[in-house]
């Protein structure tokens, strides 16, 4: 029985528009999809067991480790507690792929997959890799083709093992291995994390989500002020994210907009040790503290970060930043309960918008330059256990944004503005139909209403006259399905389509004549195959991917005349090896994304359109990632190829080549800790004929922990080349860092 549940949203004029062209279209798929369901109905379900051990870095049993077995719909199937030798038994488990977590309050927890064969014991050896400390922990997050996690192609581990992007300083909260990150003018504007081949100018086409609970909370703006599917997770506290997950975005029926080259999620701690955390220099000041409750039970922090500096630029920036996040999760009995919040405010003058080839004093061409924004954001998650086969979740969120930039490129100060708010939702109905199939469907409802959204030139009498200006509202109805399952113990599915229909209402408060109201509709088809050699096999996990995705264009026409397409369509195919050799992860990635349009959007400095495309990226990657019992190491290698299909020329700050090198290593003598990452971008165009250089950065941290953990001093540091001009003044930066953690 297919049980879908719909909030209850203001989109009735966008779903009844829609509801002849899905009808056909989604009758005719579930018919399709469904036809697995045929399958084998009599085949056997005799009952397997999963036993083994569990073992401390250095091999010695544990003890009293509290293990659970889930389903694939996240249902705890069975639970035990490890012996005095370590060992665990967990019987009358039916066939398919599990979940198995081990908890131990001394270490880190640690998850894997395993997959059960009918009448068959599976024995399994868990060995937890770090001891758990105060403010550095590392997470090992490993991953299996799942109904929400169909694409195996990679999952980044993050705390402890990626340090923060400019410790101390403003910028994303944390690295992404293969990701770099780059700001374009310091102070508190967004990082842009740059994919193989990819510009993502604000996260175009690069999606951005939180995932609280089950649900993806997409956090990318269309048709900002400053560039459309802009992403800022500049409000996030490094240190209460336990991981984020990066995937092909292209193949998940779970993530929709701007979900083309590249998907990546920030998962939140449940708990935090209670701490507090200085970092300063002689120019930058950080102050940031943590609160869990004592009771274990309640999974629940709040944290807080205020920033203080002047960067490293001649020019003072100036810079506030004031953050505030904090979760709280509630158990009642079938239902789990997540509410996630933030507050932001941010204010810093801004240097550094220079052209290239113009020389200036003080590192910047206007004094008035400035950056200022606020954000709000609420986030709740209800999954309902129905039953061990059953769930639905129910998930909402409110986001209240507003931002004032003004900037000079050379031709003048030009003030860039907006104020929007963002009111979604989503539900979702899960259900593990068969050992061997796994039902989702969903459906995500989205209003953004920005106001005020206006472009403005400084006049020779110092008054900013209206360029653009634009009251937008964009109506968002996505309904998705998919089938999820195992043909065999070694092929893996995940077969689905998402449907996109989007209102815009553009209202031109300058010329009417340019204001429109229309419907756009695309439909996305996802799929993916994985298969799965024996345990004994030296053969690699092979997946191949299929997807279609969009990005959202700008519907502004500025001071132009032709209305772009509301909607730009890609295509993306994907081939992901993966292996796992004596703890060490490997994976070798093929991609190949084309773009009907690429960053059609508004000149945020000229009010001109911008339409560039289409556009096609093939990429190669490879990564290695170990992790040893008291240390890791990660290193990866993309090649990317990014042209317009049209005039044959490169796209313009989509990076060609990238290395990354991440390590850790806790067992230094004095009882030093160590943590250090390199990146290289070699040279990419940057449009106008303009060739960049080679960047380089090494980031690093060594720190002396004290009280059993409980406290630790260290020192950041920082050495970056290749960076333009702001870089020639202060290429090396050494602040120092003492932190403090309550147990």
């Amino acid at each position: 029985m297919l049980f879908l549940v719909s909030l209850v949203f203001p989109y009735a004029t966008s779903v009844i528009s829609v509801v002849k062209f899905l009808l056909l279209r989604v009758v005719f798929l579930v018919a399709v999809l469904l036809l697995p369901y045929c399958w084998n109905l009599s085949a056997t379900t005799d009952a397997g067991t999963v036993s083994g051990k569990v073992l401390d870095p250095r091999g010695t049993p544990v003890a009293a480790a509290h293990l659970k077995l889930l389903n694939s719909t996240g249902t705890l199937i069975r639970e035990t507690t490890s012996d005095e030798q370590g060992s665990f038994v967990l019987s009358d488990i039916g066939p398919g792929v599990y979940q198995l977590t081990a908890q131990q309050p001394a270490f880190v927890s640690l998850t894997s997959y395993v997959s059960v064969i009918s009448g068959q014991s599976k024995q399994v050896t868990l060995q937890f890799q770090q001891l758990v400390s105060v403010l550095q922990a590392i997470t090992v997050v490993d991953t299996a083709p799942s109904a929400l996690t169909p694409d195996p192609s990679q999952s980044v581990v993050i705390h402890d093992q990626v340090l923060d992007a400019n410790p101390g300083r403003p910028g994303a909260p944390i690295s992404i291995p293969g990701l770099p990150i780059e700001t374009a003018s310091g102070g508190i504007k967004a990082p842009q994390y740059f994919a193989p081949g990819v510009a993502g100018d604000h996260g175009e086409p690069i999606a951005q989500f939180f995932q609280i609970g089950d649900f993806l909370y997409p956090n990318n703006l269309p048709a900002n002020a400053h560039g459309n599917g802009y992403a800022d997770p500049n409000f996030l506290l490094s240190t209460t994210i336990e991981a984020v997950t990066v995937d092909g975005g292209a193949f998940n029926v779970r993530e929709g907009n701007n979900s083309i080259d590249l998907a990546a999620s920030y998962i939140p701690r449940q708990r935090v040790n209670s701490f507090l955390q200085l970092t300063a220099d002689d120019r930058d000041a950080d102050i940031l503290a943590g609160w869990s409750p004592r009771n274990p039970a309640a999974d629940a922090w709040i944290a807080v970060e205020a920033s203080f500096g002047n960067g490293f630029l001649d020019r003072l920036e100036h810079r506030q930043q004031y953050k505030l996040n904090g979760l709280r999760q509630f158990k009642l009995q079938r239902h789990q309960l997540a509410i996630f919040g933030i507050g932001y405010y941010g204010f810093s003058y801004v240097p550094g918008l220079i052209p290239i080839d113009v020389q200036v004093p003080d590192e910047t061409i206007d004094n008035r330059q400035l950056d200022r924004t606020h954000t709000f954001i609420l986030v709740a998650n209800d999954n309902w256990k129905l039953s061990e086969k059953r769930q639905v979740s129910f998930s909402g969120f409110f986001r209240n944004y507003a931002l004032t930039l003004r900037s000079n490129f050379g031709d003048g100060l030009i003030q860039q503005s907006e104020s929007r708010n963002v009111v979604g939702g989503e539900s979702t109905y899960l259900q593990n139909v068969r050992p061997w199939l796994t039902l989702l469907a969903g459906v995500d409802l989205r209003r953004d209403a920005p106001r005020n959204l206006d472009l403005q030139h400084l006049d020779d009498q110092g008054i900013f006259q209206p360029v653009t200006s634009n009251n937008l509202t964009l109506s968002f109805t996505e309904p998705f399905i998919s089938l999820d399952g195992t043909a065999s113990k070694y092929l893996h599915y995940d077969i689905g389509v998402r449907e996109e229909a989007v209102r815009m209402n553009n209202q031109d408060v300058l010329d009417p004549s340019n204001s429109f109201d229309k419907l756009a509709t695309v439909a996305l088809p996802k799929g993916t195959l994985t298969f799965l050699p024996s345990d004994w096999a030296y053969l690699p996990t092979v997946a191949f991917s299929y997807g279609e995705a969009f990005h959202t264009e700008d519907p502004r026409i500025g001071t132009g005349t032709a209305q772009s397409t509301l909607l730009a369509p890609s295509r993306a195919y994907q081939l992901v090896l993966s292996r796992v050799i004596k703890q060490t992860q490997l994976y070798v990635t093929l991609r190949r994304v084309s773009n009907s349009q690429e960053l059609a959007k508004i000149d945020p400095d000229t009010g001109l359109q911008e339409i560039v495309g289409p556009s096609l990226n093939k990429v190669l990657a490879a990564s290695l990632q170990r992790n040893f019992t008291h240390g890791a190491f990660y290193v990866s290698y993309s090649q990317a190829d990014a042209r317009d299909t049209q005039t044959g020329q490169p796209v313009p700050e989509a990076p060609r080549t990238i290395w990354d090198a991440v390590a850790s290593e806790d067992q230094l003598p004095f009882r030093l800790q160590v943590r250090g990452e390199f990146e290289y971008v070699k040279a990419k165009p940057l449009g106008d004929g303009f060739v960049g250089v080679p960047v380089r950065e090494i980031r690093g941290a060594v720190l002396r922990p004290f009280k059993e953990n409980r406290m630790s001093v260290g020192a950041n540091f920082l050495i970056a080349s290749g960076q333009r001009k702001p870089w020639r003044s202060r290429p090396i930066q050494f602040p120092w860092n003492a932190s403090l953690g309550f147990p």
